[in-house]
């Protein structure tokens, strides 16, 4: 799929500095230093869409952005880049403000879609990642997981480290849930990523 066009509608905490609800909203999520917004560029295929930053933390904000289809490939959406959790340099009272956030965000946003779960495919399962995924599962609050970081290691220990995942869900998940492997590197994953989300705006209603 070609690039797509994409503008920054704001950044804000609460629901009043958020857009208006009125297209299918799609939310990305993940441990501080996941690799997010390298993904969330590489999904739009803009470089710099989401500010890249070797610090982690950087994202304090709901960052909201409009993408724009290619004329006849689908209906447009919007993108919501929510900060990382598990930042250990965070206060814990700034800790506390996202966690209220994003929870408020998840619960209360009535065009959300879909989260995207990102997971560093190089890490055996972690618990804040795992905690994330339940409180989702608990809200029935729809999700799919995406491993990030896949040019990182061989295809072999993706292999293994996924087959992994998938046993560590399997102890709560009679069904696992979608997962797909992605790399901002190389764009694996994107087509796939992109094509959930079409499907999924073939159906919304407004």
């Amino acid at each position: 799929m070609e690039n797509l066009k994409a503008e920054h509608l704001g950044s804000g905490r609460e629901a009043k500095h958020w857009p208006k609800p009125t297209l299918p909203e799609y939310a990305f999520i993940g441990r501080s230093n996941v690799g997010k917004s390298s993904l969330v560029n590489m999904l739009a295929g803009i470089h710099r869409l989401a500010r890249v930053s070797t610090t982690p933390g950087r994202t304090r904000n709901v960052e909201h952005f409009k993408i724009t289809m290619p004329k006849g490939k689908g209906t447009d959406w919007l993108l919501a880049d929510l900060p990382g959790y598990g930042f250990a340099k965070a206060s814990k009272a700034e800790r506390e403000i996202w966690q209220h956030m994003i929870r408020t965000y998840l619960r209360e946003r009535e065009n959300l879609q879909c989260v995207f779960v990102l997971v560093d495919v190089r890490l055996e399962p972690q618990r804040n990642d795992q905690e994330m995924i339940q409180w989702l599962g608990t809200e029935g609050i729809p999700f799919v997981i995406l491993f990030t970081k896949s040019d990182k290691l061989k295809q072999p220990a993706i292999v293994s480290n996924v087959a992994l995942y998938k046993r560590t869900l399997k102890k709560t998940w009679e069904t696992l849930p979608h997962l797909i492997i992605t790399s901002s590197e190389s764009g694996k994953g994107r087509e796939e990523v992109l094509e959930f989300i079409a499907d999924v705006n073939g159906r919304w209603g407004g």
